[in-house]
């Protein structure tokens, strides 16, 4: 199946932000923006709400950043909120903020859980024009007066859908009811379930609804399937591991005590494992997230809940140990290798 070639209708150039801001995109040699920016930048330019409906990899965090850091540069009294699931997004979104508005004059912070709360403590009271966190670490710091929800005019929830999983429902709803009514309100998700919709409803004025679910499934993913009766598969498993290619894989089961189990079974085979799933607290799917990054485990096991968003740059393989409950959780699965211009290789076991 040929991708369809996706031609945007602007340049970064044609955008109505300020020079200054046209100049640090150029600076990153970004020249034309990804589907997802090309039609979402102008209407969040226009202050309407949006729902951006778009994967991880599809340059959605630029999508929302540019035209908020263009309205802080309009405007120093612009108050920007960010709800992103996990402490590695919010620090990815700080990142990509700080790289487009050096020397701006633009200031933020990181509020996350397990990390040091007096840090983050002493940059909100340096005053910054945005606060990136997770909903749970937002809602301490509010409770303790470090943060005042009223003063922000901007909210971006990003992944919300990754936010519901991992039960931030209520923070989320606290955090959002204690706003201004007139501010404006971006939304970003990789799909739009009956849960995220009743979230829209609550918390935005007639939002634009841009979908960009175009990549379906990358040129650079090798895709192979592995016939092996069901008795058969953990032996098959255990051979192809064995190979040395193999170096840093994915492996998908359908549920959490599936995804533990196997972990533990690959574990007494000698492989260096760890499973991430809903049973785990945030900080100890952190935990086994940062020893897979950093290769001090091989393999790691995941549901599809858990593995939503993860970004780790140099997975080799993708097993879909379980075959996936529908062609939308497939390509999301698949899409966890192959990042970038990187080679990959997604292998999916059928009995």
């Amino acid at each position: 199946m040929e991708a369809e070639v996706f031609t945007p209708e602007h340049s970064f150039n044609d955008f109505k932000i300020e020079d200054v801001l046209k100049q640090s995109i150029a600076s990153h040699k970004y020249v034309f923006p990804t589907p997802i920016q090309d039609k979402i930048i102008p209407y969040i330019l226009q202050g309407r709400d949006v729902v951006g409906l778009a994967n991880t990899g599809t340059g959605k965090t630029a999508a929302f950043l540019i035209p908020l850091i263009n309205k802080t540069l309009l405007n120093q009294n612009e108050r920007t909120l960010i709800m992103a699931p996990t402490r590695e997004l919010a620090t990815q979104i700080h990142d990509e903020l700080k790289k487009f508005s050096r020397g701006m004059e633009i200031y933020s912070a990181v509020c996350v859980g397990g990390a040091n709360m007096g840090a983050q403590i002493r940059e909100l009271r340096k005053g910054v024009h945005f606060v990136i966190g997770t909903p749970g670490r937002l809602k301490d710091l509010a409770e303790q007066g470090y943060v005042n929800f009223k003063k922000f005019n901007n909210v971006v929830l990003d992944e919300a859908d990754r936010m519901l999983d991992m039960g931030f429902v209520n923070d989320m709803k606290m955090i959002i009811h204690q706003m201004p009514q007139d501010r404006q309100g971006l939304f970003f998700s990789a799909t739009l379930s009956k849960d995220i919709e009743g979230l829209v409803k609550d918390f935005l004025k007639e939002p634009l609804t841009i979908s960009v679910k175009t990549q379906e499934t990358a040129k650079n993913i090798e895709q192979d399937v592995i016939k092996v009766p069901r008795e058969k598969k953990f032996a098959k498993l255990i051979e192809m591991l064995k190979q040395p290619e193999f170096n840093k894989v994915l492996i998908f089961c359908r549920t959490k005590h599936g995804s533990q189990k196997l972990a533990r079974e690959l574990e007494m085979q000698g492989f260096k494992a760890d499973a991430i799933h809903g049973n785990k607290t945030q900080s100890q799917r952190q935990k086994t997230l940062d020893r897979f990054k950093a290769n001090q485990i091989q393999i790691l096991v995941a549901t599809d809940v858990a593995a939503r968003g993860l970004d780790i740059s140099d997975i080799s393989h993708v097993i879909n140990y379980d075959a996936p409950e529908s062609h939308e959780d497939y390509v999301h699965r698949i899409g966890r290798t192959g990042r970038g211009d990187k080679k990959g290789k997604a292998l999916t076991f059928v009995d």
